[in-house]
């Protein structure tokens, strides 16, 4: 039957209409029904009543006792605090009011896989008396540290710090001590001041990474932060930098005329921005989806700007176990795609071909391609968002991971309208072995890259030892040659992280390309010099501008060294790009980790960052 439905969709019998009706769901009830599905309670709900997201999700009301909420939210983080590479999925929803008092403060610790979220229109609309935090990860008594608390997501409330019954450290601020892969985004803290190290465990405390957008913070520590991104927010202060900070649209963001004492990139206006779509419940307690305009030359917070909204009612909500063919049906019949929380193995495309389709995931719902599926492809059209969703490579080596446009074909983009990745990673191993050619292909033109972490594992569960000379089988057995290729022209990424891959972690050929912080670790693993050759260079440059391109700008880029198979091997450039007076690179810098050299920043240009400057950047203000 289902072969019989897609001749039908082909030819045209099953219109492609947009039927916003009760009608319309029950004649996509209808189709998945042919094909042997069901379309789930929430097709035909009415999105007045409490959605059905599935096992893992948990919808909170203020109206329930606080200890009831910690209880749960305990139990969570005990079971994910140190599952780094487990399959658990988890997302709490906090309809509008307040949670926690000043006696007894709600006090949330998050884990690996875990949202939190407020379910109002605007942050101030759920309020969390408490603390919202990440701890370093404590691996022995005296070793804890915030380097792998990947994988968290909190957004849409505001943070009163209140910390109630807990100790002095720990008191002294509210703590989001992270790195790669987690998102705070649309959140304001009140009462207190925000700390992103956790200075409150035993040594070493390092962390590397995150990023913040669309919200007002308090007077910030950054601590051992290596890298971060702030984006379209407000600070009351910012008090150090480590490697590679750098603030774009953030009203009350440091001066950079210093740099690199201290290493701050400052740009007054982000050039092109969007904010995440969000769930929440209007004043009638309905379910819709908030898809903010995307905007150019913008700083500030984004509340209450301009957008669209979209009944949940209008969403296919996927859970776990649900075939490729059904959520495909739906699409094609133009429903918006939500995803919750879980694994999802895909062994054919997820397709998306709609104009303004938003697919929007919770929990850090995740997609593991199967038999060399590309998990998910997207057309060149038009407002396409893809948010909240982790990508992962089966142990069938895939030609790409996401695709966005098809190579060599027209693109139908638009400029004010782009399409937008959010919040999207990207797994080569970790939990599992994973193979790629390349992770994340960007063929269409116009299209917005906001905050990703590409990554290619250099540490998982796939068997293999870590150390010197143990990882030669990683090299080997979990490939990923290109981390992100972006062929389209004026594609803009903010928050751009990639990490690992075999040959170019990112190769950038269209024109007018523009990122805005760029964060690199070169591959751990080779094994020999000879395995990381580029022809007769030695190694790949963790960030390569194609030699065709006349236009392209950096600002704030980071390239890591850490050769710790073999700490002889050489990389010759950091960066390398085409030498035109319409390629600048702005704020770069690399460092050596304790392993490994890279000789030049760019081009042969700036010192080596070799044995003798472990840990010490070595910066360029500009190039050329």
């Amino acid at each position: 039957m289902t072969g019989i439905i897609a001749i039908l969709l082909r030819k045209g019998t099953l219109r492609m209409t947009r039927s916003r009706t009760t009608a319309g769901a029950v004649a996509l009830g209808l189709v998945l029904a042919a094909a042997g599905a069901s379309a789930g309670p929430a097709a035909a709900t009415p999105s007045s009543a409490t959605p059905n997201l599935g096992p893992n999700v948990t919808i909170f009301d203020p109206s329930q006792p606080v200890s009831e909420i910690q209880a749960t939210l305990d139990a969570t983080y005990a079971a994910q605090v140190n599952n780094e590479m487990g399959t658990q999925r988890y997302a709490y929803l906090f309809k509008p009011g307040t949670y926690g008092t000043a006696e007894q403060p709600l006090q949330v610790k998050v884990g690996y896989y875990t949202e939190l979220t407020g379910l109002g229109a605007n942050p101030g609309d759920v309020v969390i008396n408490g603390k919202v935090e990440v701890y370093n990860r404590c691996l022995t008594a005296d070793n804890c540290l915030a380097l792998v608390n990947f994988w968290r997501t909190v957004s849409n409330l505001t943070v009163n710090i209140n910390a109630a019954g807990q100790d002095g450290c720990r008191s002294s601020a509210n703590f989001w001590a992270v790195s790669q892969a987690t998102s705070l985004r649309r959140t304001q803290f009140t009462g207190g001041g925000l700390s992103l190290m956790d200075y409150c465990t035993a040594g070493p405390q390092f962390a590397s990474g995150g990023f913040i957008a669309d919200s007002k913070l308090p007077s910030t520590t950054n601590g051992s932060q290596q890298q971060w991104l702030t984006r379209n927010s407000e600070v009351a202060g910012w008090s150090n930098a480590v490697w590679n900070q750098v603030f774009s649209g953030v009203q009350g963001a440091p001066d950079d005329a210093t740099f690199p004492d201290p290493p701050y990139t400052t740009l007054e206006k982000t050039p092109v921005s969007r904010e995440k779509p969000y769930l929440f419940t209007d004043a009638s307690g309905r379910y819709q989806v908030r898809v903010p305009a995307a905007q150019r030359n913008t700083s500030g917070v984004s509340w209450g700007g301009p957008g669209r909204t979209i009944p949940l009612s209008d969403f296919y909500i996927a859970k776990p176990g649900d075939s490729v063919t059904k959520i495909n049906l739906a699409l094609a019949l133009g429903k918006h795609l939500l995803i919750t929380p879980g694994v999802y193995d895909i062994a054919r495309s997820i397709e998306v071909w709609r104009p303004n389709t938003v697919v929007l995931g919770l929990g850090h719902a995740t997609l593991t391609a199967v038999n060399g599926a590309v998990p998910l492809n997207v057309a060149s059209v038009p407002g396409v968002i893809v948010a909240g969703v982790t990508i992962d490579a089966g142990t069938k080596e895939s030609p790409v991971l996401l695709r966005v446009g098809a190579k060599n074909a027209p693109s139908l983009t638009s400029a004010s309208n782009p399409i937008t990745l959010q919040d999207v990673y990207f797994r080569v191993g970790g939990p599992h072995i994973g193979k790629t050619n390349i992770a994340l292909e960007v063929n269409s033109d116009d299209v917005l890259i906001d905050h990703t972490w590409v990554w290619r594992g250099d540490h998982g569960v796939e068997g293999f030892t870590n150390g010197v000379n143990g990882d030669t089988d990683r090299w080997k057995t979990n490939t990923g040659r290109y981390g992100a290729v972006i062929n389209g022209d004026d594609v803009t990424a903010t928050g751009l992280f990639v990490e690992h891959f075999q040959k170019y972690n990112t190769v950038w050929n269209g024109e007018r390309g523009t990122t805005v912080l760029y964060q690199n670790e070169l591959p751990y693993d080779p094994p020999t010099q000879a395995d990381w050759m580029n022809g007769s260079t030695k190694g790949y440059a963790g960030y390569k501008v194609g030699d065709k391109v006349k236009t392209h700008t950096l600002y704030g880029g980071g390239v890591y060294v850490f050769n710790q198979n073999n700490p002889s091997i050489e990389t010759e450039n950091g960066f390398e790009v085409p030498n035109r007076p319409g390629v600048k690179l702005n704020h770069i810098m690399t460092v050596n980790l304790s392993a490994g050299v890279v000789n030049h920043v760019v081009n042969g240009v700036g010192e080596a960052a070799d044995m003798t400057k472990i840990g010490q950047p070595v910066y360029l203000v500009s190039y050329p």
